[in-house]
């Protein structure tokens, strides 16, 4: 989140980083290098290690080569495949088990019934993983030299002609790479815009493989900067990873069904959060705010507008001249905050601000409790370590330090108190890559946040200019006599502190880094900055515990999201909280969700979103994601905000949001967009259970919530690429118009039964491409699949807490063969541990609708209507009394329960 000239001093830097990654690396054949010869194997039940020894004279291309390796294979099972490449002694870093859990359960495969099969070459050393079933190769280093240097790992694959890849995110791309031609550099960055061909905020380093005959993923847990080269050279194609740290540790899931590889894949780094069901509503934010008067006023005019507002947010506008954990005490006084918060949960609405991690470096009680329990990161000398963020000169917490979750824990508790503070009921977690404004080496941070006017200045403190609908406190009361509930207003002059008295740092052994450059590794990814200690914290930082922020760069911002999920938990003990994220990790959706970043408004972001959404739901196991609907930079404009609105219904998190220098979108501005936004918020409400109870599916099993075509229809070659369509939960293809003021969109539907969702109306996917027209602004192609049973409430609902009050229409849309199925997961919608559930399972076919159900949960409801598509025109319910349409949709009225199993009859 930027102001403008922040946004342009990035721009600028860009092209200094790109003439600076046409000259670093120097050219060399890496294929030259000796490699390793195998020895010593010693096989075992479940796989077996070996040892590896340098074939000959060392290549010392980006460093020192080792001479010996350590080999371990393991089959943990039928499906998954661990091979660890490693120094023998086991010294090297490895992300640590306190990030990224490993799997506790005991290997159970073997090299003569697992899936997939580990073969190797002695010397030089190579291997393959191959499926069992064909013995076609997965994965082959056949005649790619392996290099493991002290800074610089590479290993590659040789790949089939035109591979279908998927994954290696966080980017701005096609959701299938280009194999021809394309660089993943995994570096945490501050990346405004989201460019594309690009590192992004996140790092995940694994890779989805399709092919005709199944799709398999491949794991490199490695926390460490790496460039992922896809290239073609003649007819072959390879991958190859270039890593400037830690240790080769491969994951191989072999699948074959593309939702059982990412079901694979989540055995590694762990199921998703549940999320609270009111995080499904529609969430309004923007930085940009001028006080509490015009969050009160955007609240108002949504409800004024008649367009649902589940959760209003604040950006760091809040913030006592930016300091985390203080409010501005007159344009955002505790008193009116409270009012706001009190009006959003008397009316079943909620309330999410900002905390960045950056601690402003002055004198004022976060700060100073900083200091007091030493979770601050210092430099060599013990002195603490400064950036420049918002507030200025900073300070930034050491996540690996024992006491910084009761420190962090105790902020929260302290300033979002209920009941003399902001109670809040989720968090948003920025700038955690962590963002830094000022360029290595950051010799002069105050004179750099001098420079850049930081804090940035406000606008002047206003009276009330009208009476706000629901605030009485708007009838000519002035807010500027009111106090922050931090007592920082009492601090005269809040001048910077000199640095605290040096001291060493006891927390642990500073390892021995003469041997190794860790600000200007000798192999440079192709990170957008100016180096990979530009604009962040100095890569040669040691975090407690020994840990450099050379290898732990990339876990920062996933660190922050489980000590920030702790503390959440702490102050609402038992309640799952809502935290959405800027930067993320392997494995980070256990805890949080994640927003796309700071987007544009453009109608190539629009476009993008839809891949890098489907990335991080689909492949990284991070549901709970979504866009800054109608863009974050730049100005919208009424007609793309519409269209963004639609599909922005369609991201598992929904929430509009932009940037002070850019023109307001909330919703209500234009009529289009108004229009566009009730009809997107009231399918999504209807629709809510359905996706809830994906994301319960996903949840509890990994099975995506959100589905790329080619997850769906696995054997199709047209859908491989498609990536402007998807499939909702697993059942709704939604196909959004993606070209610029237009009202016409081509889309590709399959060879299957589908039904218009407004409608019900039939359509025979032929397994081609369809020209829909006359699409207006408020409208967006939607299709239920064949063979799907829908969970859906009968009506929408101003609120969530409103809309679980409705009954439900359970929608039958059979398959060509007549056949579907469901189902329906209902719970208390915000515990983390639930007394009660109630699962549901629908089946459906000659005729007969069939219920089970399984759990004691009450939802108070019932159903009140089952709607047949596809019936035709003849034929009656036995019993009961319906109608059909002329599209063939048959509307019975029915009080049946959910509680209790039962059948319906119909008579087709």
């Amino acid at each position: 989140m930027h102001n403008q000239i922040r946004s342009l001093v990035l721009l600028s830097s860009l092209g200094l980083a790109s003439a600076v990654s046409v000259l670093a690396p120097r050219v060399v054949d890496v294929d030259s290098c000796p490699g390793y010869s195998a020895k010593n194997v010693k096989e075992s039940s479940h796989g077996f290690v070996a040892d590896l020894t340098l074939a000959g004279k060392a290549c010392n291309i980006y460093g020192t080569d080792l001479k010996d390796l350590k080999l371990e294979v393991t089959y943990d099972s039928e499906t998954r495949l661990h091979v660890k490449i490693t120094d023998p002694e086991g010294k090297r870093y490895q992300v640590p088990e306190s990030v990224v859990p490993r799997p506790t359960d005991k290997a159970s495969g073997s090299d003569s019934k697992s899936d997939i099969v580990f073969d190797y070459k002695k010397s030089p050393f190579s291997f393959t993983v191959s499926r069992r079933s064909s013995g076609e190769k997965l994965f082959d280093t056949t005649g790619n030299a392996l290099v493991f240097e002290n800074q610089y790992l590479r290993l590659k694959t040789n790949l089939p002609t035109d591979p279908n890849i998927y994954g290696l995110g966080e980017h701005t791309e096609s959701l299938r790479l280009n194999p021809k031609n394309t660089t993943r550099t995994l570096w945490s960055r501050d990346a405004y815009g989201i460019p594309q061909d690009s590192n992004l905020y996140g790092n995940h380093p694994v890779y989805f493989e399709h092919r005709n005959s199944g799709t398999h993923g491949v794991l490199l847990l490695n926390s460490n900067g790496m460039d992922i080269k896809l290239r073609n050279t003649g007819d072959k194609y390879s991958l190859e990873y270039n890593v400037i740290g830690g240790i080769l540790d491969l994951y191989f899931f072999s699948g074959p069904d593309p939702v059982e590889v990412a079901q694979q894949y989540s055995d590694v780094i762990g199921l998703p959060a549940m999320m609270p069901y009111w995080s499904f509503g529609f969430h309004q934010c923007r930085y940009g705010y001028r006080d509490w008067i015009d969050v009160a006023e955007v609240i108002a005019n949504y409800t004024v507008a008649k367009i649902p507002l589940e959760t209003m947010w604040t950006d760091i506008d809040y913030m006592d001249d930016r300091r985390v954990f203080t409010l501005d005490p007159q344009r955002f006084p505790i008193s009116r905050v409270r009012e706001v918060v009190d009006y959003l949960h008397a009316h079943n609405q909620h309330y999410i601000v900002m905390v960045d991690p950056a601690i402003a470096y002055q004198d004022y009680p976060t700060f100073n409790r900083g200091v007091d329990n030493g979770i601050l990161l210092k430099q060599a000398n013990g002195s603490i370590h400064k950036g420049v963020v918002w507030p200025g000169v900073t300070a930034y917490p050491d996540w690996f330090h024992p006491s910084t979750q009761p420190y962090w824990n105790n902020e929260f508790k302290t300033f979002f108190d209920a009941k003399t503070g902001v109670d809040i009921d989720g968090v948003w977690i920025d700038m955690n890559e962590p963002a830094n404004f000022c360029s290595y080496p950051c010799t002069d941070p105050e004179g750099a946040a001098k420079e850049q006017s930081l804090p940035p200045a406000r606008l002047p403190v206003r009276d009330i200019p009208r009476k706000i609908p629901g605030f009485p406190s708007t009838n000519g009361v002035h807010p500027r006599a009111e106090q922050s509930v931090q007592t920082v207003s009492e601090l005269p002059g809040l001048a910077a502190m000199p640095n605290p008295p040096t001291t060493v740092s006891t927390d642990k052994t500073r390892p021995d880094n003469s041997k190794i450059d860790l600000i200007n590794p000798p192999y440079a990814i192709a990170n957008d900055a100016n180096g990979i200690s530009d604009r962040t914290v100095d890569t040669d930082i040691v975090h407690y515990g020994g840990f450099l922020e050379y290898d732990t760069h990339n876990l920062y911002g996933t660190m922050m999201s489980d000590t920030t999920h702790g503390a959440m938990v702490n102050r609402r003990p038992g309640l799952r909280p809502l935290i959405i994220t800027r930067s993320t990790f392997a494995g980070a959706g256990k805890k949080v969700g994640k927003w796309l970043g700071d987007n544009q408004s453009s109608w190539e972001q629009y476009r993008w979103s839809i891949p890098g959404m489907l990335g991080f739901a689909s492949f990284y196991q991070i549901p709970m994601v979504g866009s800054d609907t109608c863009g974050f930079g730049l100005d919208s404009t009424e007609t793309l905000c519409a269209r963004w609105a639609m599909l922005g219904a369609f991201n598992p998190f929904y929430r509009n949001h932009n940037q002070d220098s850019s023109a307001s979108q909330e919703f209500y501005r234009w009529p289009k967009v108004a229009q566009a936004a009730r009809n997107a918020i009231d399918i999504r409400y209807r629709l809510l259970d359905y996706i809830y109870t994906a994301l319960y599916a996903q949840h509890t099993t990994g099975a995506p919530l959100l589905n790329p075509l080619f997850f769906k229809w696995p054997k199709d070659k047209n859908v491989f690429a498609i990536d402007t369509q998807f499939l909702y939960g697993d059942s709704i293809l939604v196909s959004p118009v993606t070209a610029k003021n237009v009202t016409t969109v081509e889309i590709y539907l399959p060879d299957e039964q589908l039904y218009e969702f407004t409608t019900g109306k039939p359509v025979r996917g032929q397994g081609k491409k369809v020209k829909l027209t006359n699409i207006d602004y408020d409208q967006i192609p939607v299709h239920i699949v064949g063979g799907a049973i829908l969970p859906l409430r009968a009506a929408s609902a101003m609120t969530t807490a409103d809309l679980r009050k409705q009954p439900f229409n359970i929608v039958i849309a059979p398959d060509k063969d007549g056949r579907a199925s469901g189902a329906l997961y209902l719970d208390d919608g915000v515990s983390i541990e639930q007394k009660e559930t109630t699962y549901v399972q629908f089946s459906y076919a000659k005729g007969r609708l069939t219920v089970k159900t399984k759990g004691t949960f009450d939802a108070g409801v019932g159903v009140a209507q089952i709607t047949l598509l596809g019936a035709g025109k003849k034929g009656n319910v036995v019993g009961l009394l319906s109608t059909i349409d002329d599209a063939g949709v048959r509307v019975v009225k029915a009080t049946k329960s959910l509680v209790q199993d039962w059948t319906m009859d119909f008579d087709v």
